[in-house]
């Protein structure tokens, strides 16, 4: 080894300073050197055996005498190294309209103190680079301008993992990662697929003249490019793919990655075809999914799935993202290596849209991560009719994934070898490390936005240049019949050949009308059927639960670990749920809810829980999860009460509405079998999430067959918190339904939230469930129920007055209501004694329970004054959606309204207000009318 008293003092004195360091680092641990210099002091070692094999290999056999090394000039080269490494990008060839800029002033040899006269001067600091050390300064200058400056651009040096970011360089510099070398059949097989991918929008835009497609031509790499990483992942251990992308050559992908049959898609453009009603509304053709069962080229399976996603772009990497992640939960794919997330992005929507950033920061959470996405912008270099100057602030579309820290690809959309090449690179370095990567898919938009745009009025450069640049297609097949790999003559026949198969295609699609059917219940779904409203009001699933395992699930849930020491308060928690539970009397809502969950684990239903605050309770009622207070070690009893029982994921998610949601929604959108509940900090921020709520949730089964049991838990209730913590916009969900899509609830009981979480699960169907759950009415004394109440009966739709049913003859007002108001008229009417007046609670608002509803008022058959309550606005909450339904059920009167004024906001900021406005309401409530 070098001697430990060599001194690099002869250099300037802030350069021998930080090589001194770096130098001293070296002779304690190689490795603790940065590579760069690392390599400079193996090329100065004496010729002695290194400690590994890698050094070993790259020793020099003859003495080098330090003292005879020009320092500062191998500094210089070093230095120009690594600008290229971090630069060489600004000389990249990766716009396919525009030639790459021939200099650029920090990559000039002036900026490193080197001249022209220094190209025939060998320098050690190319073996940073693969060659020989020394070499000349032009070698090393050509390499890394192949290496640097040529189709493909890396950012990397950003990567904060040492070894993440070294084992992309070495792939990178050693070229094999990064370049093919295709064979006859290889490159055939390129070719074909950009030609099925050129001639499918040729012929869509010929025979369906200005229809929108949403062309992918200027990306057709897409395709080959999707084909090989399907077949590179299988070998590296991918067993499912889920992709999701907006409409911009979905088409595309579909039928020649999804193999949709052309003859399908030809008769949605012929739109010759019944669609049965009972199916629901259908979409648009670039809005749909689909699947298949892909067998590579070796004889693997990997099966494919693409989300369906509405016009809202972006919004569809947070369901894939969550699709993933039940996936690799089915698959017990702890490693996250079988099941492989891409999304694919628009350029402009990528740096627009913040869900791309909340999708993205998933990727490190215990509760969220899938094992790294492969995201691919097809960067169009246009958004619409903007410009990239006036749609971001950053150089490229994909800055964004820096923030994670992952390696960063700029590939020429043109150059389709070295596409597929670093794409494939992106794969293996997701599988390694199991981290987000990102290509930047550089290409251009043949068209508009779409098809009957005409581009020219805003982009008119542009334009130009796109209407005479040769496309993917033929700057490939230019390239191999020039290299003797396919002549033009074996193109010709492909291409004729794929044409008569899309004419024949439309032959039938014209005098069959073939549509595939939209069936999703297979697989985990075999055996579930479409519900509608009518089996949402009328099926009777059993949900009641015997005492005896009721008591158990208590005494599981409910008693500490030897050892364990939960802070005190929780320990006075405990026992209370626990004596409220043996003595079954007085049981919470939190003790319902546990035990719903416990029982539903037992018969083998997974739960899945997130939210901002869902292991504690935003108002702590819930402690699924418990800590030590002394050593923090957290445990969840109720995975702990039997072996072999079903788990519970409960996780406390990162402060997002809307990436947490559309998650969820992708779980729960896989799995029928687990539970999946996403809990909104306060019901008002669901809000934040409502592109999730209004273009999936609610519509998903009715747009796409697709069926979900999601809960949504939105805390609600007016108890002077202000205008941003009262609402859960009840009247918006209200306004949403329709179809049998939902359920949407306003529960008064523990017992009614037991029913109703069992009920999802038992029903033969999926529906989502809107809950407006509770937030005083958490520990309300008169919010309780008994044991029996669990063992016995189910959920109800509508809860009769229980103090009015012996004296029914006697009522002569019948006050509807749902949700916590009731225990304010309840107060009221206890207090005054008002013993003419029942209380009706309507516990489930839609599907309108007009039949259940019918059968309790018949029991007041006296009853004059039929009112509605609500604590909303009158232009809020359920009164008007309530007003809609079938006035028969009032006797013929007219359904008198007490409750506040139309409002702008929810609710007033002052409390004295509040407490002025709800007793206001409880009294109109009370008041006689003629």
């Amino acid at each position: 080894m070098l001697s430990n008293s060599f001194k690099f003092t002869y250099l300037s004195p802030q350069n021998a300073e930080y090589i001194e360091e770096q130098f001293q680092q070296y002779l304690k641990s190689p490795q603790a050197a940065e590579p760069t210099f690392r390599a400079l002091f193996e090329g100065m070692e004496l010729g002695h055996e290194l400690a590994s094999r890698e050094y070993a290999e790259r020793a020099e056999t003859t003495r080098v005498e330090p003292t005879s090394l020009d320092w500062d000039s191998e500094l210089k080269v070093v230095r120009l190294i690594d600008t290229y490494r971090e630069m060489g990008r600004a000389l990249a060839s990766i716009d396919p309209l525009h030639p790459a800029p021939k200099t650029h002033p920090q990559l000039e040899l002036a900026a490193f103190g080197l001249s022209t006269a220094d190209l025939p001067r060998s320098f050690r600091a190319a073996g940073l680079i693969s060659l020989p050390a020394p070499s000349p300064l032009s070698q090393i200058l050509e390499r890394l301008k192949q290496t640097y400056c040529s189709s493909v651009a890396y950012e990397i040096s950003h990567i904060a993992n040492k070894s993440a970011r070294d084992w992309v360089r070495s792939k990178i510099e050693s070229g094999a990662a990064t370049k093919l070398s295709p064979s006859k059949e290889d490159a055939k097989r390129i070719f074909k697929r950009l030609l099925d991918s050129e001639s499918l929008e040729r012929f869509l835009g010929l025979k369906f003249v200005a229809a929108k497609r949403f062309s992918i031509e200027g990306a057709e790499s897409l395709i080959p490019t999707l084909d090989e990483t399907i077949e590179a992942g299988a070998e590296w251990g991918i067993e499912e793919v889920v992709l999701g992308m907006a409409h911009r050559g979905r088409l595309n992908v579909l039928v020649n990655t999804f193999g949709k049959k052309p003859e399908y898609l030809f008769t949605e453009f012929e739109g010759n075809y019944t669609v049965d009603p009972s199916e629901g509304e259908g979409d648009v053709k670039y809005h749909k999914g689909y699947s298949r069962d892909w067998t590579t080229r070796t004889g693997k399976k990997v099966h494919l799935s693409l989300a369906n996603n509405p016009s809202h772009l972006e919004f569809v990497g947070a369901v894939v993202t969550g699709m993933a992640r039940a996936k690799q939960q089915l698959r017990s794919d702890a490693s996250h290596s079988k099941v492989l997330p891409i999304i694919i992005h628009g350029d402009a929507a990528m740096a627009g849209q913040g869900v791309v950033y909340e999708t993205m920061n998933f990727v490190g959470l215990e509760g969220y991560s899938t094992g790294g996405t492969l995201h691919i912008a097809i960067n169009n270099q246009v958004g619409f009719t903007t410009d990239p100057k006036d749609s971001r602030s950053t150089t490229y579309c994909t800055d964004i994934g820096k923030m994670l820290d992952a390696p960063i690809f700029h590939v020429n959309g043109d150059d389709v070898e070295s596409v597929i090449a670093v794409t494939k690179l992106a794969l293996e370095y997701r599988q390694k490390f199991h981290a987000d990567v990102f290509i930047d898919l550089v290409c251009y938009r043949k068209h508009g936005h779409n098809e009957g745009d005409e581009p020219q009025f805003t982009q008119p450069v542009l334009y130009k240049l796109i209407k005479a640049h040769d496309s993917p297609r033929e700057i490939y097949g230019k390239k191999i019949a020039a290299s003797g790999l396919v002549s033009e003559t074996e193109q010709t026949a492909v291409s004729d050949s794929r044409m008569a198969e899309l004419n024949e295609a439309l032959a039938i699609a014209k005098k069959d009308a073939p549509h595939p059917h939209a069936d999703t219940l297979h697989g985990r779904w075999q055996g579930l059927k479409r519900g509608t409203e009518n089996d949402i009001l009328e099926s009777r699933p059993k949900t009641a639960v015997d005492e005896a395992t009721l008591k158990f699930i208590a005494e599981k849930t409910n008693t500490s670990p030897e050892g364990f020491k939960p802070h005190s308060k929780l320990v006075r928690f405990l026992e209370e749920r626990l004596k409220s539970i043996q003595e079954g009397k007085g049981m919470s809502w939190g003790t319902g809810e546990s035990l719903a969950f416990g029982s539903l684990l037992l018969e083998g239903h997974p739960i899945r829980l997130s939210g901002q605050d869902a292991e504690r309770g935003t108002f702590t009622h819930r402690h699924a999860v418990l800590s030590d207070f002394e050593t923090g070690r957290k445990i969840c009893l109720l995975n702990q009460m039997k072996a072999g029982q079903a788990q519970l994921q409960v996780h406390n998610s990162h402060l997002s509405e809307t990436g947490v949601l559309g998650f969820e929604y992708g779980y729960s959108s896989v799995d029928p079998n687990t539970l999946t509940i996403w809990e909104a900090q306060f019901g008002d921020f669901a809000n934040g999430a409502q592109v999730i709520i209004d273009q999936f949730i609610s519509t998903g089964e009715s747009k796409w067959s697709r069926m979900s049991g999601l809960v949504l838990l939105l805390p609600h209730g007016f108890e002077g918190q202000g205008p941003e913590h009262s609402s859960a916009r009840l009247e918006r969900f209200l306004q949403l339904s329709g179809r049998g899509n939902w359920t949407v609830c306003n529960f008064t009981t523990p017992a009614q939230i037991f029913h109703a979480l069992r009920r999802q699960v038992k029903w033969n169907f999926r529906k989502p469930m809107i809950i407006m759950s509770p937030k005083s009415l958490l520990r309300h004394p008169m919010a309780i129920s008994s044991l029996e109440e669990f063992t016995q009966g189910g959920f109800q739709e509508v809860m009769n007055d229980p103090s009015a049913a012996s004296s029914a003859a006697q009522v002569e007002r019948v006050v509807l209501c749902s949700g916590k108001v009731y225990y304010d008229l309840l107060a009221e009417k206890q207090a005054k004694k008002h013993e003419t007046t029942a209380l009706v609670r309507v516990e489930q608002l839609y599907p309108w329970p007009e039949k259940q509803l019918e059968s309790i008022l018949k029991k007041y058959p006296n009853a004059k004054d039929f009112v509605w309550t609500q604590e909303e606005p009158k232009n809020m909450g359920a009164y008007w959606y309530v007003c809609q339904q079938e006035m028969k059920l009032w006797n013929g009167k007219p359904l008198r309204y007490a409750g506040r004024a139309w409002a702008a906001s929810p609710a007033v900021g002052s409390p004295k207000v509040h407490e002025a406005e709800q007793k206001a309401l409880i009294e109109e409530t009370f008041l006689r009318k003629s």
